[in-house]
């Protein structure tokens, strides 16, 4: 492929030209299984190149972890050759995970079944405002108590780190049925039709509702960041 600027071949389609500090692509999508990723490269509504990292799945725990590390930072090696603005996601979760954690780019999530066709059919929607905010200082409302005491906080902190979330409203504690023995346990459910979303905190017999506000517009966007407060908190050992 050639520098859409200058000219110059670059090695692998999408790269970033440095004899021109040129970006050839805006956007990777990456579609993860266990054991290949395929990175599809675009440049507004076009499709410049795709590449696909494969890796071989070894037994064992600990060498487990090492192959799945090694595989996401080749994937992650790739998706910093192109340089782009922003980077898609799909697939299996846990080489997304990881691949994710190695990368300073925010990832956004689409759907795993038809990726690339999901997100040319956005790249027209207006991107989501990005709240900068400190976590701490996201957390508001008439109701200062959360149940959990220290795991309830870590909880909410953890979904208040997303850049899509404004402000978590504690609400009301009421008795929740039957206690569970596995401590407490935090979920965020249904996006409402202005794209903000509810999570509830779960700790013995006790329940909290808690309002999510997002920067999302409606229930389709909602959705997304409502997948990403999930697997926010359930990496943080709580689902």
């Amino acid at each position: 492929m050639d520098c859409r600027r200058c000219g110059t071949d670059v090695e692998r389609p999408g790269d970033y030209c440095l004899a021109c500090d040129t970006a050839n692509c805006d956007a990777v999508v990456a579609v993860f299984d266990d054991d290949r990723a395929t990175l599809t490269m675009l440049d507004d509504d076009e499709v410049v190149g795709e590449t696909t990292v494969t890796t071989v799945p070894e037994s064992g725990e600990e060498t487990g972890t090492v192959q799945l590390r090694n595989f996401a930072g080749r994937v992650a090696d790739e998706i910093r050759r192109k340089r782009p603005e922003t980077v898609y996601a799909a697939g299996a979760r846990a080489p997304l995970r990881e691949t994710r954690a190695q990368l300073h780019h925010q990832f956004y999530r689409v759907g795993d079944d038809g990726a690339v066709e999901e997100v040319l059919s956005r790249r027209g929607d207006r991107a989501l405002e990005v709240v900068e905010t400190n976590p701490l200082e996201k957390l508001g409302g008439s109701h200062s108590t959360l149940i959990g005491d220290r795991d309830g906080m870590s909880a909410v902190q953890a979904a208040a780190q997303h850049p899509h979330v404004k402000k978590i409203i504690p609400g009301p504690i009421s008795a929740g049925g039957s206690s569970s023995p596995s401590g407490l346990r935090a979920k965020a459910t249904r996006a409402d039709e202005n794209g903000n979303v509810r999570m509830l905190l779960r700790d013995g017999s006790s329940v909290q509702e808690n309002r999510v506000v997002t920067t999302a517009m409606d229930r389709e966007r909602g959705e997304r960041v409502r997948e990403d407060l999930n697997e926010a908190l359930a990496e943080a050992g709580f689902q």
